[in-house]
């Protein structure tokens, strides 16, 4: 394991992102992870901060809506194709998605965070949850809004304090 600081982060995480990072989260005995491809890290409160946004519909908000953390596992090198596409097409409610696509679930190295990482990623980022908030979308760009929430399914917007942030298996 090497760790990693904020601005080293930065570079692989932002290019990986587009095109899919594993979000995981723990509440209780249930474990879900899905797929994103939407997120921002910046610096907040005194502090490194991830923003991950997460549909009210997801089986993934009804756990990170009562967690305390989350991880974000991003395959640098590895293809994980196959499995991030599953993990974004098909609902927790209904599959097992970790086994379904073969990956290994991890302790996450900080102890204040309950949400293991996915093992079979290589750059790995752990968050404590310091603020949520529903999107409201009377405040949203219209576009934006015929774009992506014709549906009216939005987001809420889980600000997590990076608490370590590390690669493994290089």
């Amino acid at each position: 394991m090497r760790k990693v600081n904020f601005q080293e982060l930065s570079m692989d995480y932002l290019t990986q992102l587009v095109k899919g990072a594993f979000l995981t989260v723990k509440h209780g005995e249930r474990v879900n992870t899905m797929t994103i491809g939407w997120s921002t890290l910046g610096y907040m409160w005194n502090r490194p901060v991830m923003m991950v946004p997460v549909r009210f519909s997801r089986y993934t908000h009804e756990l990170i809506h009562e967690a305390q953390s989350f991880t974000v596992s991003v395959p640098i090198h590895k293809d994980l194709k196959k499995a991030l596409a599953l993990c974004g097409t098909k609902s927790g409610r209904e599959m097992d998605k970790i086994s379904a696509c073969g990956l290994t679930l991890a302790l996450a190295q900080s102890e204040a965070i309950a949400s293991p990482i996915i093992a079979d990623c290589e750059l790995h980022i752990e968050c404590k949850i310091v603020y949520r908030q529903a999107m409201d979308l009377t405040l949203l760009d219209e576009q934006i809004i015929k774009t992506h929430y014709a549906s009216g399914d939005e987001h809420v917007l889980y600000y997590g304090e990076i608490v370590s942030a590390y690669y493994t298996g290089e």
